[in-house]
């Protein structure tokens, strides 16, 4: 099984430009809304057509077109035997959940076949007894499950969910993730996931594509990620909540304007060096001055059920370097002039944890600094 994409739409203010390969695996394309991700699915299926390039699934040509020519090949939806979950299931409301179920088997199969293909599915995902109810007569985790169900009756060449747990809440979410496990368990091919978030990404992805502005800007494993991105982009949808514009002073040192401080690293520091990326939680909180040790001002915390977060003002910034910005006066760009930490309150007492006007010195780990040139 495998996947093949290269493909280029233009819009006015929006290109996008997205070339990759899947094999017997599920991919994640993660990135931010409007970056192209459900824009690559809907091309893949049929529903969008590119303005050029070629989508191969599993030696099946589905598209191929050059740019300025007519398509040498474009298959319909049906013809290209694609499965795509919208996030809102998109169920038909005046059929039952068994011919919901039954929709995308072919004509060709018989009723005999058909029936038992609906019977497996309603079982698999714990659906029996629910097949004579309609839509509306569901939750929305049992209107999720027949949306699944109809995917794997359908014996698809390749399964493809857009944000499947969008507009779903925290506890329901988790219970209908095992959903998918049964899914992708059953499923012998190629899967793409499109998620905004890391956590889902890195549960069910074996690799991720991470999207920026309609181009793929790298692709690896969860660990690969998060532990060594290999771009903006890619440092900042992992999670990192630090990322900021580095320049290179020499081969282990970064100059970050918007903080006004270098910092020195254990990572040899290329010449073209766009951003540093620290995580939040990498931060230490020591008691005077030392290697990548700075003054740093309390200027806001907010509290989670079991961590403190708190917006760091770099007291010993060079002002020559930055404008200094009030807080009223743009909120973006004073954020961006801040480094932001975060200290676990089930580990520190109360009289420890960081408030709104102290200053204290903290430490950035120089072998726990992320350096892109992207």
């Amino acid at each position: 099984m495998s996947l093949e994409v290269d493909i280029r739409k233009k819009f006015k203010g929006f290109e996008l430009h997205n070339a990759f390969s899947a094999g017997t695996e599920t991919l994640g394309l993660l990135g931010a809304s409007g970056c192209g991700k459900s824009l690559t699915m809907r091309s893949i299926a049929g529903i969008e057509r590119p303005d050029s390039g070629k989508i191969v699934v599993n030696g099946t040509v589905f598209f191929d077109r050059a740019p300025g020519k007519k398509p040498k090949v474009d298959l319909t939806p049906q013809q290209r035997k694609t499965a795509l979950l919208f996030q809102n299931y998109m169920l038909f409301p005046n059929l039952t959940v068994a011919q919901n179920v039954a929709a995308g088997i072919g004509k060709d199969v018989s009723a005999a076949d058909r029936d038992a293909a609906v019977a497996c599915e309603l079982k698999r995902f714990g659906l029996e007894g629910f097949d004579k109810r309609y839509p509306a007569q569901l939750s929305g985790g049992q209107q999720q499950r027949v949306a699944l169900a109809r995917m794997l009756a359908a014996r698809p060449g390749i399964l493809m969910l857009d944000e499947p747990f969008s507009a779903l809440d925290a506890h329901l979410k988790s219970v209908l993730e095992q959903n998918l496990v049964s899914l992708f368990d059953a499923f012998d091919g190629t899967i793409l996931y499109v998620s905004h978030d890391i956590d889902e990404a890195l549960r069910f992805c074996d690799r991720i594509a991470v999207v920026e502005d309609g181009h793929v800007m790298e692709i690896g494993t969860g660990d690969d990620l998060v532990n060594n991105p290999q771009s903006q982009a890619g440092i900042k949808l992992s999670g990192c909540k630090n990322a900021t514009r580095a320049e290179y002073v020499d081969a282990h040192h970064v100059r970050l304007p918007r903080w006004g401080i270098t910092v020195e690293t254990s990572r040899e520091v290329s010449r073209d060096v766009k951003c540093l990326g620290v995580r939040a939680f990498y931060l230490e909180q020591v008691d005077g001055p030392g290697e990548n040790v700075y003054r740093a001002r309390v200027d806001r915390v907010s509290d989670s059920r079991f961590e403190r977060t708190a917006l760091l003002g770099f007291v010993d910034a060079c002002r020559d370097e930055r404008e200094i910005l009030d807080r009223n006066e743009d909120e973006m760009k004073y954020l961006h002039q801040h480094m932001f930490w975060r200290v676990d309150k089930l580990r520190a007492d109360e009289a420890s944890l960081p408030s709104e006007g102290e200053e204290l010195w903290i430490r950035i780990p120089k072998d726990r600094v992320y350096l892109v040139s992207r």
